[in-house]
């Protein structure tokens, strides 16, 4: 499986302390993470204003995507690239959760400030 890795629940999962390999596991399995380009742009924007994203980490790991069509927001690529892919996507943004329980992706999400949880449509 695919999961879509989107900035806030990056850094939620950083600051969480959240070992994701094992997090994911029974939630996922290994997926292949995927990190829209505006996403990892996001994210150098934030790592700007505070240290310890662990981007060396994410680039590491991830696979970056790019698309030729006109996304305006990158909530708008990872909506797009979720539902092709019928991937999860990590987030604790609320109305990205929203967007993608409407079009029937699953959602992994930081709670209780330290754990993982899986959401299906």
């Amino acid at each position: 499986m695919d999961l879509i890795i989107d900035a806030c629940g990056w850094a939620a999962a950083v600051d969480a302390k959240v070992n994701l390999d094992h997090a994911l596991l029974p939630l996922v399995g290994r997926p292949t993470w995927l990190v829209p380009i505006g996403v990892r742009e996001e994210l150098d924007a934030l790592d700007r204003q505070r240290r310890g994203l662990l981007l060396s980490l994410l680039d590491e790991r991830a696979v970056l995507i790019t698309d030729d069509r006109d996304h305006s927001h990158p909530d708008d690529h990872i909506v797009a690239l979720a539902t092709e892919r019928q991937a999860a996507t990590l987030t604790v943004d609320r109305a990205l959760k929203g967007r993608l329980i409407q079009a029937g992706c699953p959602i992994i999400e930081v709670v209780d400030g330290h754990r993982l949880r899986r959401i299906d449509p």
